[in-house]
């Protein structure tokens, strides 16, 4: 008995237009980015400290910026023309598997749950603010770039 071709519509083929697409470029940007998370990260603690999850607020602050200057860099009145799957590769996969708002909210439920509530708003109120700082940081060096 000889084996048989999958028909279309079954097994592997039927996942080809999303290896092709935006897809594939997606998930290697998202596989540097958490990459890049768990070691930037796992640098800011051993610098700083692990009491604190500096190492995740670091983080979501860098991205911040990255994915500011990103977007204006690359946005439709923006200096660098990329291809729309370049800047998918660089916004929702590096920037998304970089930045860590899951991390965050679980970090933040252990502070809370561990009764540090003065560290809990602190951490809350510096990741809001700095992410928003980075940002805007992003934006305004990516307007001064294409300027």
């Amino acid at each position: 008995m000889s084996p048989r071709a999958p028909r279309a519509g079954r097994g592997w083929s039927a996942f080809s237009p999303a290896l092709h697409g935006p897809y594939l470029w997606v998930a290697l940007g998202a596989a540097l980015g958490g990459v890049a998370r768990y070691g930037f990260s796992g640098v800011v603690a051993n610098w700083i400290g692990a009491t604190f999850p500096w190492g995740t607020l670091v983080v979501n602050v860098t991205g911040c910026f990255v994915i500011g200057i990103v977007n204006i860099l690359t946005g439709p009145d923006g200096r660098l023309l990329v291809a729309p799957n370049a800047r998918l590769f660089m916004m929702v996969g590096i920037c998304g598997g970089y930045t860590t708002f899951s991390s965050f909210s679980l970090e933040t439920l252990n502070l809370a749950r561990n009764g540090e509530w003065l560290a809990t708003g602190g951490y809350i109120g510096a990741s809001v603010l700095f992410c928003l700082v980075g940002v805007w940081l992003g934006h305004t060096a990516g307007a001064l770039i294409s300027r």
